[in-house]
């Protein structure tokens, strides 16, 4: 029997979370639609890894997984600096504690979550390419 590719599945998780994240923005709901857009790049660099053979990948942190998948692919330095902009969601988009106490809910607007959704797009299709050899 032959072994499943578990890339597409995390392509497939990575697009619902893009979906997600405009749809949240659509609603106004920018600190969630940001962390979604971090959700959707961590995902898609998953599946690349995943492409590539690892067993196990470990860790949300966009940046560590781009320098993980640097070791097949060495674009993957610019993903990884464009990806700091997206970590600082994985946190601050949901937890007061991140940001001094304040809500993120009321602190993130239609840029920030315009932007991370624009840069989570851009990560995704990208990786797309490299799975699928586009």
């Amino acid at each position: 029997m032959a072994k499943r590719d578990p890339s597409t599945s995390w392509l497939a998780q990575a697009d619902a979370d893009l979906e997600a994240a405009r749809a949240n923005a659509e609603q106004e709901r920018h600190a969630l639609a940001c962390f979604l857009a971090h959700e959707t790049a961590v995902k898609a660099v998953k599946g690349f890894l995943y492409k590539k053979g690892a067993e196990m990948v470990w860790g949300d942190h966009l940046s560590d997984l781009c320098e993980d998948a640097m070791a097949f692919d060495p674009s993957f330095d610019f993903v990884k600096s464009v990806g700091a902009l997206l970590d600082k969601h994985a946190l601050g988009a949901r937890n007061p504690d991140a940001v001094g106490g304040a809500v993120p809910a009321q602190l993130y607007d239609a840029t920030d979550s315009g932007h991370a959704i624009e840069i989570a797009g851009e990560v995704l299709e990208s990786v797309r390419k490299k799975i699928l050899g586009e």
